[in-house]
């Protein structure tokens, strides 16, 4: 975390927690998600219009890269300074890149080792890490058919329902915490 965030949570202690605003998709995109898009529905609704806009600024994504974390209950944030704000994933909280080398890569620029892997019931593949589990890129699906067929990956199946349980993630904070 940025020492002016961690500087900024000592100065400011306080600061309410903040819900339902950023989104990630399933290709590491992040997204700011407004009163009018959050009125649309759930991040991971079929309504486009509920995702928001697609953050764009490198050094704005760099920071949230920069500060994101996974509090106790699985929820997964960005560290704003001294608030908090809760992500919406469309699928896990992390999203892997397969780097032409071979290794695995996360939405963060993060290396990681593949432990495991699984695909659910609508043929999405995902990988389980020392960092966590997260979906294969759109685009690394040829690199990772693969390494399925060259035995390097042996996907288990796993239904989508049970992932949160499974890897201890929270898909939508939002919803959580009006459960509360």
């Amino acid at each position: 975390m940025d020492d002016i965030v961690m500087q900024a949570m000592v100065k400011w202690p306080n600061v309410p927690d903040c819900y339902g605003w950023l989104g990630l998709d399933g290709r590491g995109d992040w997204y700011l998600r407004d009163d009018a898009a959050q009125a649309c529905g759930d991040f991971a609704s079929s309504v486009h219009y509920a995702r928001g806009s697609r953050l764009q600024h490198e050094k704005l994504i760099d920071f949230i890269q920069r500060n994101y974390a996974c509090d106790a209950s699985g929820a997964w944030f960005f560290q704003n300074g001294p608030q908090r704000v809760y992500v919406e994933l469309m699928h896990t909280p992390w999203v892997w890149r397969i780097h032409p080398e071979g290794h695995i890569v996360a939405h963060t620029g993060e290396v990681a080792t593949v432990q495991e892997s699984y695909l659910d019931e609508l043929g999405l593949l995902y990988l389980e890490t020392p960092l966590g589990i997260g979906l294969i890129h759109t685009a690394d699906m040829a690199h990772a058919a693969s390494k399925v067929e060259h035995g390097e990956w042996q996907p288990q199946e796993i239904q989508r329902s049970d992932m949160e349980s499974r890897f201890g993630f929270v898909r939508s904070p939002q919803s959580v915490k009006g459960k509360a």
